[in-house]
Order: C-alpha cells, then structure tokens, then sequence
C-alpha cells in the first residue's frame, strides 16, 4: 500500500511527463486493438474459407506411370503406351462403394455419364460452319447424358457454368428418382421442347427410354469455350440423376457407363495412406489421387495477406513505441536521479523502489490501455471491414449465385462445402474485440511496461546514494 500510495503522488507532481507517457501509450494501444481486431477478423475469414472446402480427393490417370521407361520416339513405344491404355480398367460403381468404405473418407458423390441416340428429338448441329468443317458436338451418339449423385456432385450449376432457366416448382424434390432430365436451352430451341414434355432416346440396340423435362439450363457464355459452333458445348449434353442411368446400365451391359468419384477426406495429410488402401483394394497403378488442397489454399491468399500486413505493423508499432518508451523513462530516471538517492539513504530499499517506479508505468499504462482500447474498439468495427470488404462481399454473394443457378432461392447453403463460405460482415464491435482481443493487448501493455521498466531497473540498481548526493552537492 506504501508503494502504491507513493507511486500515485508521483505520477500526480509529475503530471507533465506522465501524461507524454500516456499518450503514447494511448496511441499504442489504440492502434493495436484495431491490428488485433483485423487479425481476429481476418483469421475468422480464413478458418470460414478453410471450412468451407471440403477436403476432395478425385481419382486421375498417373499418365508418368504409363509412358516410363517407354520411349515416345519409337513406333514400338508408342504402341505400347496405346495397350496400356487399354488395358485399364474403368471404374465401376462396385468398386466406387468399396473405395468409399474407408476410415479416411467422411462421404463420397460422382457423376455417372453415358450415350444414347435420340428417337423422338434431333441433336442440334448444322451441316457446316463458316470455315467448311463439318459441326459435329458428339461424334459418338447424339446425346451425352450426365448423372449426378446428389446436389454436392453437380459441379457445373455450382461453379456457374451451366444455370438453370426454367424449371418446375417440384423439380429439385423429384430430380434425384426417376427419369427426369435438364435439358440445355440451345436443344429445347432447336426441338421445340418445353418443361413437362417427354422426350425418347434409343441405344445402338434400339432399345429406348423415355424422360421427363423438368428443367431447362443454358451453358454460362463467360465459361463457354470458342468452338467455332453456332451452338455452345454442352447443347446436346442432358442432365439427370444417376441413379436412373445406372438402372439402364445394369439392365443393358452393352450401354457403358463412365464414373467420376469425388471422395472428401478427414485430412489431406491422409492421402497418400488412402491411395495406398485403394491399390491394396484393386485400384489400377496407373490412377493416381488428386486433391483440391491448391485451390483451397487460394481461396484465402488475398485473406492472409491482410493479416500478415496487420501482423508486420503491430510488431512496427511495438517497436517503435517500445524505444520511445524506454528513451522516456530514461530521461525521467536522470531527472529524479536525486530522488532515488535520497530515498535510498533513508533506508527504502531498492526493491521497493523498483516498485514504485513500475507501478507508476503499470498505473499510467492501465489507464491509458483503458482509454485506447475504446478508441480502438469504436475504430475497429470500420477499419476491419473496410480493409476485408471485398472478401466479406464475395461470401455473402457466392452462395446466392450458387442458388441461383439452381432456378431457386430456397435451397440454403449450396455453397457450403465447395468452397464458398457465408461469411457476414461484423455489425457488432464484440464480434472483432472480443474477450481474446483484450487480453492479447493486455499482454501488449504489459510487455510495453516491462520494456520501458527495464530503464529504472537497472538505473536503480545501479545508483549509490552516496554519490548521487555527493555529485548534486
């Protein structure tokens, strides 16, 4: 109490010095709460990015594996890289459900792909364009029908290539079982089709299978690749579930199917132990696993640059104030030089001395930390959001583009788990300075008093009273 009650007269006679040593104070901890606030901010963002994408391992040809110790520049070479090739085995669904019983998968989706002819529509081609070639989208059959699992699976409506345009109020409660399809624009156009119809198509054996219109998409013209056509690449592309194309796969073995697995992992750390695993359960060699980890890590670069530079100017900002501070108590022990001698004859000792000197830096420190951090915490909310605008404006409008794409609004959170995060920008202040941000500048102010302490410590241990008294008489 003696200490205290001497280091509050002090800080009182002193008031000059001490309020310098306040408002810098001041300044310091303001600036460092609103640092803080946009690094809490920044990484709220990172760890909504990181969530937002799902860990997806997809399943790719290790064309390396397939063409090593082959040489490409003779003919005999090349035949066998075609025999390779060959001899691969394609994926069935069979062996996509025994890859996906894995302790290192969470879930799994695909996209099931086969062709059929049409019986009751044309495919949409022209003859020829205007370089004499002919125009042909699907040299094979008239139409690729594309089979997805599961909403997670449809890839192309959730990145925006393809966007729903018309579509019936039940589709997305009937779209996953039973014979509907999306149809593209360009085709519905060319074939005079409109929601409700039926159309037919008939495989190479002439037997045929008929689908229900329920919804007509339009092949994103930003996404669309020049292919010197009158129609965009997917026209003769039909959208349904897979669910109905295995049904026609299994009753028909001579209509092959073509799997696409998308398998999301706990941990990408994983990976080469779950590409292990699918060797050991009959995967071909020349597959290898492919992850999204790059893309992920790309989508919370413009983030981290954010909170790199708030980490660079706090540490700045400490620096600088912490020599200021340190050269201030300086000055200030040369000044009360006398002080400390005389005190020190009467018999204080230079522990309680110490104290009085750091508690009157704790006692100015915590008021100016108290002041600061309400100047900081009314800036925070602004500058935070300022500086993160454009990536909290591209959360919040990512997953109504998604929806949209869909034909509806009332899907909730497409975008969740394909790397969109819905993220809201911070209309509190205690959502940016939170009980972690005050006490990380807490342990600010602290550090800054041990610092600037560190002057009187050991000036005070320093000084003999006998001859500071002799040199001020």
């Amino acid at each position: 109490m003696y200490i205290l009650k001497n280091a509050w007269i002090s800080i009182v006679r002193n008031k000059g010095r001490n309020i310098l040593i306040g408002i810098i104070i001041l300044i310091i901890a303001s600036c460092a709460t609103v640092t803080l606030a946009i690094k809490n901010t920044a990484n709220d963002l990172i760890d909504s990015y990181v969530s937002a994408y799902d860990k997806e391992v997809t399943i790719g040809f290790d064309r390396s594996n397939m063409m090593k110790d082959l040489n490409m520049g003779d003919p005999t070479g090349r035949e066998e890289v075609k025999e390779r090739f060959n001899n691969i085995v394609n994926l069935s669904l069979d062996d996509v459900k025994k890859y996906a019983d894995s302790d290192y998968i969470s879930k799994y989706y695909y996209t099931y792909s086969i062709g059929l002819n049409g019986q009751s529509i044309e495919k949409a081609e022209v003859e020829t364009n205007n370089f004499g070639r002919k125009d042909k989208v699907n040299t094979q059959t008239d139409f690729t029908l594309t089979g997805y699992s599961n909403i997670d699976a449809m890839s192309e409506f959730i990145e925006g290539t393809y966007v729903i345009e018309d579509i019936t109020d039940n589709a997305w409660d009937i779209a996953f079982d039973g014979d509907y399809v999306f149809i593209n624009s360009e085709l519905a156009s060319f074939n005079k089709l409109s929601l409700n119809d039926t159309i037919t198509l008939v495989s190479e054996d002439s037997k045929t299978y008929e689908f229900k219109i329920i919804g007509i998409f339009k092949e994103n013209e930003d996404s669309s690749e020049p292919n010197m056509s009158m129609f965009s690449n997917s026209v003769n592309t039909i959208v349904t579930n897979a669910t109905s194309l295995v049904k026609i796969t299994d009753a028909n073995t001579n209509i092959k199917g073509d799997i696409h697995p998308t398998f999301i992992i706990n941990d990408y750390n994983d990976v080469d132990k779950l590409q292990t695993e699918f060797y050991e359960k009959g995967l071909d060699e020349n597959y290898i696993l492919e992850t999204n980890e790059e893309i992920a890590n790309a989508g919370v670069s413009s983030v981290k640059n954010v909170n790199s530079f708030a980490t660079t100017f706090l540490i700045i900002t400490l620096i600088i104030g912490g020599v200021v501070l340190f050269v201030i108590n300086m000055i200030n022990i040369r000044e009360r030089k006398y002080e400390i001698g005389v005190l020190r004859t009467i018999g204080v000792s230079k522990f309680k001395l110490t104290m009085q000197f750091v508690s009157e830096l704790l006692i100015v420190a915590l008021l100016s930390l108290l002041i600061g951090m309400g100047i900081g915490t009314l800036s925070s909310k602004g500058v935070s959001n300022s500086l993160l605008a454009s990536e909290i404006s591209n959360s919040q409008n990512k997953n109504d583009e998604i929806n949209k794409n869909f034909g509806r609004g009332d899907h909730g959170n497409l975008g969740k788990g394909r790397g969109f995060a819905v993220v809201e920008a911070y209309d509190s202040i205690d959502a940016v300075v939170d009980m972690k941000v005050l006490v990380e500048l807490l342990g600010v102010g602290l550090s800054l008093v041990l610092i600037s302490s560190i002057a009187s410590i050991t000036s005070i241990q320093r000084f003999s009273p006998l001859t500071i008294l002799k040199e001020r008489s």
